[in-house]
């Protein structure tokens, strides 16, 4: 009796897998892999989308999109296989493959996933990497754009500039991350006084749900749809893609850095600009970064706030608006730049301003090893409170370390806090990200770093937000509670994480979680759980 012949030749291509992974025909991952290959039925895709390891190419495809060294070493868990989907077909067979038998599916689009949620797991797991979803279609006449999950902002932004100088999109300032997380979990950046976040902008969607269908704004419903507009990754489907309303900016805009250290009143002018900065129009976007930095005294170190903005204008009128609003900053016209808005993404990415090609470049920054935490804070800090900050970064831990606080205000004060589940709006003067890195040959020493961020967290308990101590789920933090992985995660145990995230909001994620993804297969350590989780 013959085979039919189509069945033939991915069972040859899943024996070929099986040698160069180790693994024998009586292994339990055969039936996934079997599975797939039956479902793609081609070799030359199957060997374009799935990596097993031991295949030559399974550690490139695996740290190709890994932003965080962190969790790239020996002993980070490593997927059984990752699949790199070329059209939406290949995303549903993975999805049923992974279910039937009994994978975690973790979805992966651009790898920044500071806590590494999207590429490692501590049961069996496969990546679903959706590196080959980049594709945008920008629509300038009706002002609007589709962008896939697995596309960076930084192609997003150079897509859009291609066909115009005067629309743009209000999201992050790091070109290389995937706009699939950074949608998922709100995603801001030097627009967003100004326009909100990105998820504010989103006006549809393409999604496959835990069933494999396929769904738009309209079939998935307004509850689904407003849960994935910042409710975090990994939780309701697999989006594929984002219709997304682009924005007006001018033909110049003005961007300035001003840089004060300990010795130039740097205290000072960081607790006057909390005073200010909510409170300026919405067409000026400011931040403060307080890094370490050499003294002027030689072998001594110091504390440098940076104070970088950007005004949707001309450079005249931001520097009568600052001498006006904010004198102690000294702002002076060489302070300044005029620029194109793309041009203003490479000043604020840390890109050099030359060709805006660089927006292209996945590997244009260095890669380090990180940990961060974040806060919200509702009113000014004093004096004290801003020098003991400061004395941390002189820590010796503290020399790749960095707080960035943008200041909020503008149209984030008028948008309802369960407008999306994003809910720190409406009276948070800014938000505080602490950073730490290291380098990849230091992860054997990661401890003390981290240790530093969690002594920095508790040194800022009284001056931030309270009951709960809000957090940015972007920038996502597993000291604050996790789920249980293997098994049933309450309510209760979910929301010790998830009002610190979500607030109130997070009770409606998990209703929305109970109706689509009841048996809770799309998970993490702290994806929204379903109310009767199996």
């Amino acid at each position: 009796m013959k085979f039919p012949q189509f069945s033939m030749l991915p069972f040859l291509m899943v024996v070929v897998m099986l040698s160069l992974s180790g693994t024998t025909l009586s292994h339990p991952h055969w039936d996934f892999l079997h599975c797939l290959s039956l479902r793609l039925a081609n070799y030359s895709t199957i060997s374009k989308v799935i990596y097993v390891q031991n295949n030559p190419s399974y550690s490139s495809v695996l740290n190709a999109s890994i932003h965080n060294t962190r969790f790239s070493t020996p002993a980070t868990p490593k997927p059984f296989a990752i699949i790199t989907p070329l059209k939406t077909s290949h995303v549903r067979s993975t999805l049923y493959c992974s279910k039937k038998h009994g994978f975690q599916l973790r979805i992966r689009s651009g790898g920044h996933d500071v806590e590494g949620l999207s590429f490692v797991s501590e049961v069996p797991f496969v990546i679903l990497d959706l590196l080959n979803f980049r594709a945008i279609k920008v629509d300038t006449k009706n002002e609007v754009a589709w962008v896939q999950s697995g596309a960076t902002l930084g192609e997003l932004y150079y897509a859009i500039a291609a066909k115009t100088n005067t629309l743009a999109f209000p999201a992050g300032m790091c070109h290389t991350v995937g706009a699939g997380g950074h949608f998922s979990g709100g995603g801001y950046g030097t627009l967003f006084r100004k326009y909100g976040l990105a998820a504010d902008n989103i006006i549809d969607a393409r999604m496959i749900d835990v069933n494999g269908r396929i769904l738009d704004r309209k079939s998935m419903g307004e509850d689904v749809f407003w849960a994935i507009r910042g409710g975090g990754g990994n939780t309701f489907g697999i989006v594929l893609a984002w219709k997304i309303k682009l924005v007006p900016v001018p033909a110049v805009v003005t961007v300035f850095t001003v840089n004060k250290n300990l010795e130039q009143n740097a205290t000072k002018i960081f607790h006057r600009w909390q005073y200010i900065a909510h409170k300026l129009p919405d067409d000026l976007f400011m931040n403060v970064w307080i890094t370490k930095v050499n003294s002027s005294q030689v072998g001594m170190k110091t504390v440098q706030a940076t104070f970088r903005g950007m005004l949707l204008g001309g450079v005249d009128e931001l520097i009568t608006l600052i001498q006006d609003k904010f004198p102690e900053l000294g702002l002076a016209e060489e302070n300044c730049n005029e620029m194109s808005w793309i041009e203003s993404v490479l000043y604020f990415g840390g890109l050099p301003l030359q060709s805006v090609d660089i927006l292209l470049d996945k590997n244009a920054l260095p890669t380090l090893s990180l940990k961060a935490k974040s806060d919200y804070v509702k009113e000014p800090i004093p004096e004290s409170g801003i020098e003991g900050l400061m004395s941390m970064f002189l820590e010796e831990e503290a020399d790749n370390a960095v707080a960035m606080i943008p200041a909020f205000g503008g149209k984030m004060d008028d948008i309802p806090e369960n407008e999306l589940p994003y809910p720190h709006r409406a009276g948070n003067l800014f938000e505080a990200t602490y950073i730490v890195q290291w380098t990849k040959e230091e992860n054997a020493e990661s401890g003390k770093y981290i240790s530093w961020s969690r002594r920095l967290y508790s040194y800022m308990t009284p001056y931030v937000s309270k009951s709960p101590r809000e957090a940015y789920v972007n920038y996502r933090d597993l000291d604050i509670g996790i789920n249980n992985i293997n098994d049933y995660t309450s309510y209760e145990q979910a929301s010790i994480w998830g009002f610190k995230y979500f607030k109130n909001n997070f009770k409606r994620l998990v209703q929305v979680k109970t109706k689509v993804d009841p048996m809770n297969f799309f998970r993490n350590e702290q994806s929204i759980p379903p109310l009767l989780s199996p």
